[in-house]
């Protein structure tokens, strides 16, 4: 039973830029949500199509068929040489590339996008399209893998764990770009209807591809001695994906969309606080996920200074959180709001946030609703009430951006980096203010500095003035007053920090929006890109089922 005395967190705590940074997988994040459904409404997958040649050159169709609709990802593979890899956005040739087909395609609609996927950017797809997408190998896994199954015995479970991946995706793009269909198109369909589910079910079906691949080309090249490769190896490996600079404005520009799948999880971990009494099954369930997710931990390795010191600190608060619970604390009442109160006074962010995400695995039934709250289907059509009295105006501004109107805004290190768009490949970069020619081209994506502009800018205006005044006056400041108003039904939609001082880590923005994609294993490769691994332990479609959907993201151990 659950009560709604213990409320969601202060924003002003949750969405600092360090909290926002440490922010791991849970019930809600898109990967688990969509295998949930896809097991509890027993979707149907077959592979219609898979006509790769001896050198792994090809095409292969996977279908996903739903109660309503199917969706088949349809997939390329190249040979290609190895001095154009390259997991950067420049490149212009992959291993693998991909495309969402909304349907089950035709031979000329594949024929059609073997004429444009394979270009990625430089081609073109259609609205029959969700997604496009390309991998990369792990070149020298992939040679193991394939070496050692062709040679009739299983590949090295050290390098399986220590890469954790065949394929990594470079980019995985939807949502209108390229042609393809506008989110729009798919907004209101209940399987589409959680963010970035399209995506997702891409991610899932690729890596069943790249199963399917390494073991094709390891049987062209050991013909009869080639072994399967142990289903038990495979589940290990998930899809690795690189992600940089580009991602990290998407939770800056769509504040409402960021609040709800923020306010979701703030929601869940305060619905699990509630709770007066933990069951025995509940406290079971917890703790055996806790031993799972100990594993996970140990098997994290990072190489980034900040990653390193962040993981000696999780494994520190692993032992206090053991020591904690060697009592009788979640017999007691209101065991989890006792677990999460302690944990904010005694672990560090990266402890606290792994105990939010695990306290609420033991209650699907109050948090797993909530996935349907987590799109955003009308703030683009949020219109600016120039009626709202400036007074008001200013009391918005202060909740959101309190902080920001103590900031000194002409001291070179609070404005020291500059976001702008790089002409080549029409990406976010984030570039040295006094030392490159940028300031020019400058994005919006510093809303505490111009918040505090603006905040400044309305002391000339009277209290009971209608903003509209100061908007006629002063109309550059519409993004931020459009903004502030939009805080007043999405509180936690801005980041409660400076996002072009000098100290700023882009690799914090790109972990709090991964968190949610369900991604773990973080690891910065600088303070502006991380790779990351998706689906890693989940079960391939020709297994899953309602009891293996959800937890598969913890690693397995013994009871």
């Amino acid at each position: 039973m659950a009560v709604s005395d213990i409320p969601r967190r202060d924003p002003a705590k949750v969405m600092t830029l360090k909290r926002l940074g440490s922010l791991h997988q849970s019930r809600l994040s898109f990967m688990r949500i969509l295998t949930r459904r896809m097991a509890a409404e027993s979707w149907q997958f077959t592979r219609p199509v898979f006509d790769i040649d001896d050198a792994g050159v090809g095409r292969a169709v996977y279908t996903a068929q739903g109660p309503d609709r199917a969706y088949s990802l349809v997939a390329f593979a190249h040979d290609l040489p190895a001095d154009m890899r390259s997991d950067r956005v420049i490149a212009e040739a992959w291993d693998a590339t991909f495309a969402l087909y909304d349907g089950i395609p035709s031979t000329a609609d594949i024929d059609r996008l073997s004429q444009n996927v394979p270009l990625q950017e430089a081609g073109r797809v259609s609205e029959s399209e969700l997604s496009l997408s390309r991998a990369n190998r792990s070149v020298r896994l992939w040679a193991h893998v394939v070496g050692s199954l062709a040679a009739g015995r299983q590949p090295d479970p050290t390098q399986i764990d220590d890469v954790g991946y065949l394929m990594r995706t470079t980019a995985v793009y939807g949502s209108g770009k390229f042609g393809a269909a506008d989110r729009e198109v798919i907004a209101d369909r209940p399987e589409l209807q959680v963010p970035f589910q399209a995506e997702m079910l891409s991610v899932y079906l690729t890596r069943t591809f790249v199963r399917d691949l390494v073991q094709h080309m390891a049987n062209a090249k050991g013909g009869a001695q080639t072994v399967q490769l142990d289903p038990q190896i495979s589940r290990k490996l998930g899809i690795g994906n690189s992600t940089g600079l580009g991602m990290a404005p998407f939770i800056i520009n769509h504040p409402v969309l960021f609040n709800n799948w923020i306010m979701a999880r703030e929601e869940a971990i305060a619905r699990v606080r509630n709770v007066e009494r933990a069951s025995d099954d509940e406290i079971k369930v917890f703790l055996h996920v806790l031993k799972r997710s100990k594993l996970s931990i140990a098997q994290w390795k990072s190489g980034h200074p900040k990653q390193v010191k962040k993981l000696k600190m999780l494994a520190a608060d692993i032992a206090a959180i053991n020591d904690f619970l060697s009592g009788d604390v979640l017999r007691g009442k209101h065991p989890w709001d006792q677990l999460v109160t302690w944990a904010q006074s005694s672990l560090s962010e990266e402890g606290q946030e792994f105990i939010a995400s695990l306290v609420l695995e033991p209650y699907p039934d109050l948090v797993d609703g909530l996935a349907t709250c987590m799109a955003d289907s009308n703030s683009m059509a949020f219109l600016i009430d120039g009626a709202m009295p400036v007074s008001e105006v200013r009391s918005l501004m202060r909740a959101s951006f309190g902080w920001a109107l103590e900031v000194d805004w002409d001291v070179p290190e609070n404005c020291a980096r500059a976001w702008y768009v790089s002409e080549e490949k029409l990406e976010p970069r984030m570039g040295e203010r006094f030392e490159e020619p940028i300031e020019a081209y400058e994005q919006p994506l510093a809303p505490a500095r111009d918040a505090a502009r603006a905040y400044h800018a309305l002391s000339g205006f009277r209290d009971n003035q209608p903003i509209s005044d100061f908007l006629r006056t002063l109309p550059e400041h519409r993004h931020t007053i459009r903004r502030a108003q939009l805080g007043g039904v999405a509180p936690y939609g801005e980041i409660h920090d400076n996002t072009i001082s000098d100290t700023v880590l882009p690799i914090d923005m790109l972990r709090a929006k991964l968190s949610f994609f369900g991604a773990t294993h973080f690891d910065p490769r600088s303070d502006r890109w991380v790779r990351i691994c998706m689906y890693a332990g989940a079960p391939y479609p020709d297994e899953l089922t309602t009891q293996n959907a959800d937890m598969w993201v913890y690693p397995e151990v013994a009871q």
